[in-house]
């Protein structure tokens, strides 16, 4: 290990660590890095959050959306201000941290990017704030799915003539992600709306939902269909829930695949 080369710059905690940067402190070995990213760097904390790989050091402080997107990110950057009151239970409802929902009409906008940046700034402030209270920070405060992963999931447990051992094993991660999405502090769900389901689906996913509004546990949505739309897909009474509870943010402009590094 090179003692002269510090960690800060691929740590996601550097924003609010005291030794980011400090030479013989902020490096691989440091035991607050390999706690949240891993001793390999795709590891951790992040990895049971279910963040995909390539969006394991994804801030909104070096998001490659915020070019593009500067009037959302610039109420994005006040929301994630409001983690700070995650520690305060007392809170009445109003008070407490919102749901968000992302849309817009095409694809490649930058909202899965910015959704796993907000989930990553949730573990950072959860990780960092449990120390400095003295509580022992939790393991999985945010969870990562997609609707395109999890139906998915769905189809490989119940299609017919799918082979025995292959069904099991999907089902059985199926409903551990069911599990992990209702309890989370934190859920990004991304893709909402994207693709026609079934009946039995469709329930799962209610059952997500309105688990969540219950609980009044905050959800980051992403989707290319509008909130007031997405009724016409899932239940109307559950969204009409959603939408109280909910800050919808327009991304706007054309595609960026392929053209962000």
């Amino acid at each position: 290990m090179d003692s002269n080369k510090t960690n800060e710059q691929n740590c996601i905690i550097s924003t609010l660590c005291t030794i980011a940067g400090v030479k013989g402190k902020c490096h691989v070995l440091c035991p607050h890095w390999i706690t949240i990213h891993g001793a390999t760097g795709e590891g951790g904390r992040l990895f049971a959050a279910n963040i995909p790989r390539q969006y394991m050091h994804t801030t909104l402080a070096n998001s490659p959306v915020e070019e593009s997107q500067p009037e959302a990110y610039a109420v994005i950057e006040k929301y994630v201000e409001s983690f700070k009151k995650m520690f305060d239970t007392a809170l009445p409802e109003k008070d407490r941290i919102k749901s968000l929902y992302l849309c817009s009409h095409i694809t490649g906008t930058g909202k899965t990017t910015t959704a796993i940046a907000i989930g990553n700034e949730y573990l950072k402030y959860q990780y960092v704030g449990s120390i400095k209270r003295g509580l022992k920070p939790k393991r999985r405060p945010v969870y990562f799915m997609s609707m395109n992963e999890l139906q998915t999931l769905y189809s490989e447990a119940t299609r017919p003539n799918v082979p025995k051992e292959i069904a099991e094993r999907a089902s059985g991660r199926y409903y551990e992600n069911v599990e992990s999405m209702k309890n989370v502090d934190l859920l990004v769900f991304d893709d909402i709306g994207l693709r026609s389901s079934t009946e039995a689906f469709t329930s799962d996913i209610h059952s997500i939902i309105n688990y969540r509004n219950t609980m009044i546990k905050p959800t980051v949505y992403t989707s290319n269909i509008p909130l007031q739309d997405i009724g016409s897909m899932y239940s109307k009474q559950i969204w009409d829930r959603t939408r109280d509870m909910c800050l919808e943010i327009a991304f706007s402009g054309e595609s960026k695949r392929g053209f962000r590094r």
